[in-house]
């Protein structure tokens, strides 16, 4: 029997009972656009999350302050205060694998303009920060290295200090107090949202280190050094180097526990990512349940129809048609519901998405792949569930079928 006239018989069987047709398709419908509209959902959060960590910084890794030990009493991270500026100079000077090194000491102070204040951190940096940190400007630009050599009291604000003391108006030029001592603000950082762990990264005041220690508050040490490597392969050879180096410069030999600790952000983006990835499994996985469901509807009309439809089976059989041509016949109206459901589902899928990035404010992010995969799977249910009727139909006995009321 030519395909072409299996699928119009198909079609034409099917649109005799419009509303039973309809009804079937609705849980295929569902099962897809759920697929999808959860699937987007999870690309939608895995790709917040990489933009979060992304907004740090390139190819980063921190080297904090580590804990001190007396009289058996060990002291939290970050008691240590042997971490020096100098440190931060060894790390860009002396590692091949080091692009950008940025010592930084970070406080909160209150932030004065006019008769506008604010309280925000205030960090002390190299002009490396702003490139270790892929930190771009709104205005303005960043303080220099003579800046940072004459302990220059100049300051970059983040764009949330500029609005709640200069509003609208451009910050570049203004005169800042830290502190009761006096700044010029030289440059506007361009927004950079909120960090992966929630904290507004605009709320920030940049001036150079040297003057955060000499006029602020009164020290020598520093509390991190933000590290940028070449590439993301050669951050976990960068940390290596790293810790090889501290150790030589600190004095610290074997067995002696270390006075600071790296850490490798893309360690973190990886562990994110895999969450992300298992979150969008899991939503993707529970939603395929409905695709499940759906295919049980296909089979449980399809018997009906090979119920209903006995003696039209028998009268095709007793005109010369085969058991494999009625096996193709109702194979056929199966994944013709499944392919029709799964079709109408993209586009309810779709749709969902944009309705909850619209109304939600959830970002979401609509995937090919999974857009192809449901239907395929779509597909492959109206195959499974539609074979066991069409085989039921086939297997009737010609004579029993014509005497069937």
């Amino acid at each position: 029997m030519n395909i072409l006239m299996v699928f119009k018989i198909a079609v034409h069987a099917l649109a005799r009972n419009t509303m039973r047709s309809a009804l079937t398709m609705l849980g295929i419908i569902i099962g897809v656009g759920a697929v999808i509209a959860m699937v987007s959902i999870g690309q939608g959060a895995k790709a917040q999350v990489e933009a979060q960590i992304a907004s740090i910084g390139s190819n980063l890794l921190m080297v904090f302050p580590g804990s001190t030990t007396q009289a058996g009493v060990r002291a939290g991270s970050g008691s240590v205060t042997t971490m020096t500026e100098d440190d931060a100079k060894a790390i860009q000077k002396e590692l091949s694998s080091v692009r950008y090194a940025a010592p930084s000491l970070r406080t909160v102070a209150q932030v004065v303009s006019s008769n506008q204040n604010w309280s925000t951190a205030v960090t002390g940096s190299s002009p490396e920060y702003f490139v270790v940190r892929d930190w771009t400007f709104a205005s303005g630009g960043p303080f220099t290295s003579s800046d940072l050599g004459g302990a220059a009291k100049v300051a970059v604000l983040g764009s949330t200090v500029s609005d709640n003391l200069f509003g609208s108006q451009d910050p570049v030029g203004q005169i800042i107090r830290i502190q009761n001592v006096p700044f010029k603000v030289v440059g506007l950082l361009a927004p950079k949202g909120q960090s992966a762990m929630g904290h507004d990264q605009d709320d920030t005041v940049v001036i150079p280190l040297s003057t955060l220690q000499k006029r602020i508050m009164g020290v020598t040490n520093i509390q991190t050094i933000m590290v940028s490597a070449n590439s993301p392969e050669e951050t976990t050879i960068a940390e290596e180097e790293i810790q090889r180096l501290l150790h030589q410069r600190h004095h610290i030999s074997a067995g002696q526990d270390d006075d600071f600790s790296v850490r490798n952000i893309s360690d973190i983006a990886a562990a994110a990512e895999a969450s992300s990835k298992i979150m969008t499994l899991l939503l993707g996985s529970i939603a395929s349940v409905s695709l499940i469901v759906g295919g049980i509807g296909i089979m449980n009309i399809m018997l009906v129809s090979v119920t209903e439809r006995t003696r039209e089976i028998g009268i095709r059989m007793a005109v010369g048609a085969r058991s494999r041509d009625i096996l193709l016949q109702f194979l056929v109206e199966a994944v013709v519901l499944s392919l029709s459901g799964g079709i109408l589902g993209v586009f309810l899928g779709v749709a969902s998405s944009r309705i909850i990035s619209a109304f939600v404010h959830w970002p979401t992010i609509i995937s090919l792949r999974a857009i192809v995969f449901a239907t395929l799977f779509s597909i492959a249910i109206g195959v499974f569930f539609g074979l066991y009727p069409a085989r039921r139909a086939a297997s009737l006995d010609p004579i029993d079928a014509l005497r069937y009321e």
